[in-house]
């Protein structure tokens, strides 16, 4: 899932009328675009000269920029700077903000939009500009300086993935605790203080392979359903193979389910392939992505597919598309759209196995697929593959790319690119 968005989950046309940057205590999404974006990218955005991205997240006019890298150049490729894992840049123009300039010592894997302004980081690190701060941070999005009354850090381990509402934020890693006290990979903190939530409790247990971890988070529109996903077999002594919902009012788990992700999928070095996960725009269905091992297994390994927003137990995806062999990392749901990245060779491809099987669309490492149908739409810009986009992030706008490779629609953007609304 993704970190909060900087447009409000209201109605509609409620949407229409917010300015970006507006700050609410309801979660945030993507805009509702009409159509899909074009199949050309904008041509001031910077670029990433090294390492991976990670994640992406206008605030306002700005776009913050997360992952694993240490240089930048501006888009004209005539200047470049040094930024490590974490830089800021204007909307529309590309110009990197050279006030935003924080210290940070390891990955940044997740952003998410704090009160007053604030940015909120988890990730793979113990320091932001030489305070200890493991795992966590609070900055100012403006200075990239440290909010002062923040004081959270998970006490070993890692954060994957945040999740925020503007209130709350959920964390997703593989920690035993936050704050001092005992939290097995999922809490809730106070997005202001940093506090841990004493009513949030869930816990995730049984892995099915190497550490006990939440991979990843999403967090519905309306603030009241977090899935989460991860190695984990069960959450509250109850059966949720790699994948669960949680009924965020009552810190509890509701009674969806899916045997979907049973299946073997995956080999010794993958602890689980569950990737990440997006609800549409009206709440009504999330969305899920998968990576897998090298060998073709059943189940929904290397895959794409839809469930609805209910209570059912035991309950089957609405639909499913396949790469036939390739992993995809990053899904974006648009009310038009569900865009998918990784590095994939094809969509529609059930049939497929390392090769396109009857039906199967070529899709080089980006693709959007119809909400209604499961079936990939027309839109086909490519991209070098590399390892995959683990990055994709919406905006009313456009749609923002984030990956570890530096051609995409033909054409030379290193690392990072947005197509705008057509």
């Amino acid at each position: 899932m993704k970190p909060a968005r900087s447009l409000v989950a209201l109605t509609m046309s409620s949407l229409l009328l917010l300015p970006l940057g507006v700050a609410t205590t309801a979660p945030a999404f993507a805009a509702p675009h009409q159509g899909v974006v074009s199949e050309q990218p904008v041509q001031w955005t910077p670029h990433v000269l090294d390492g991976a991205i990670k994640d992406i997240l206008r605030i306002g006019d700005t776009v913050v920029v997360a992952g694993e890298f240490n240089r930048v150049s501006d888009a004209d490729g005539n200047r470049t700077h040094n930024r490590r894992n974490l830089f800021a840049f204007r909307h529309g123009s590309g110009e990197l903000l050279s006030n935003f300039t924080p210290r940070v010592d390891g990955t940044v894997t997740s952003l998410a939009e704090g009160p007053d302004g604030s940015l909120i980081l988890g990730g793979h690190f113990r320091q932001i500009n030489g305070k200890i701060s493991r795992g966590l941070a609070r900055i100012d999005a403006a200075t990239g300086q440290n909010v002062p009354g923040f004081d959270a850090s998970v006490d070993n381990g890692n954060v994957y993935r945040l999740a925020s509402d503007g209130s709350d934020v959920y964390l997703g890693g593989n920690f035993p605790g936050v704050n001092g006290q005992s939290r097995a990979g999922l809490a809730r903190i106070d997005a202001t203080t940093g506090q841990l939530d004493p009513d949030f409790t869930p816990t995730v247990s049984e892995q099915r392979r190497g550490s006990l971890k939440v991979q990843e988070l999403a967090l519905s529109p309306d603030g009241s359903r977090l899935v989460i996903n991860g190695t984990f077999t069960k959450v509250d002594g109850r059966d949720r193979y790699q994948i669960a919902m949680i009924d965020t009012a009552a810190g509890a788990l509701t009674p969806w389910s899916t045997s979907a992700y049973e299946a073997p999928c995956d080999y010794s070095a993958m602890q689980t392939y569950m990737r990440q996960m997006d609800f549409s725009p009206d709440g009504s269905y999330f969305a899920v992505v998968t990576a897998g091992g090298p060998r073709m297994k059943p189940g929904l390994c290397k895959s794409t597919a839809r469930f609805e927003n209910n209570d059912a137990a035991d309950s089957a995806p609405t639909w499913t598309n396949l790469t036939g062999g390739d992993s995809l990392y990053s899904v974006e749901v648009t009310s038009s759209a569900v865009y998918v990245g990784g590095h994939q060779r094809w969509m529609d491809n059930e049939q497929g196995a390392h090769h396109p099987g009857p039906g199967s669309v070529a899709r080089e490492g980006i693709a959007a697929v119809d909400p209604r149908t499961g079936r990939a739409l027309p839109w086909n810009p490519g991209r070098s593959r590399g390892h995959g986009v683990e990055a994709l992030h919406a905006t009313s706008d456009g749609l923002y790319v984030g990956s570890d490779t530096d051609r995409l629609a033909d054409a030379y953007h290193a690392r990072l690119g947005m197509f705008p609304t057509s």
